[in-house]
């Protein structure tokens, strides 16, 4: 373990270098994008990473193709789930299930339609998602 000297720390010690913002010739790696209207982003399942700006203000969810927001996989219905985010600039986003098989599981608990926060995460087979209203 790296002991304290008179001068900062002995030879052995780890130390933090950070690139100065103001450099031009390095990025800002840890500066994200911000996005305009509410995104759901898959952190576990299939297609993880994957990130969907949901730009209309009713979003469909499921194994169709024709759905706003398609999540291949046999454990999603055709038509699952559909979010309604014509208020969330009032801060008001609703999901509700469409009679799926598997069910739609809202910050752990199943849910027929539940009320959506920023930060919400979304079960629906073996997709977890994370709902941002990306509100300022």
């Amino acid at each position: 373990m790296a002991q304290p000297t008179a001068s900062g720390f002995d030879g052995d010690s780890t130390r933090i270098f950070k690139m100065p913002v103001s450099d031009p010739t390095s990025p800002n790696l840890m500066e994200t994008q911000k996005q305009s209207h509410p995104t759901l982003a898959i952190v576990k399942g299939p297609q993880t990473g994957v990130v969907f700006e949901l730009t209309d203000g009713i979003v469909t969810l499921g194994r169709d193709p024709a759905n706003t927001v398609f999540l291949n996989d046999m454990t999603v219905s055709r038509h699952h789930a559909k979010m309604d985010l014509t208020n969330v600039s009032q801060g008001v986003a609703t999901i509700e299930d469409l009679g799926s098989l598997n069910g739609t599981w809202v910050d752990g608990a199943i849910v027929n339609k539940a009320s959506l926060e920023d930060g919400s995460t979304i079960q629906i087979g073996t997709f977890r998602m994370v709902f941002h209203t990306n509100m300022v």
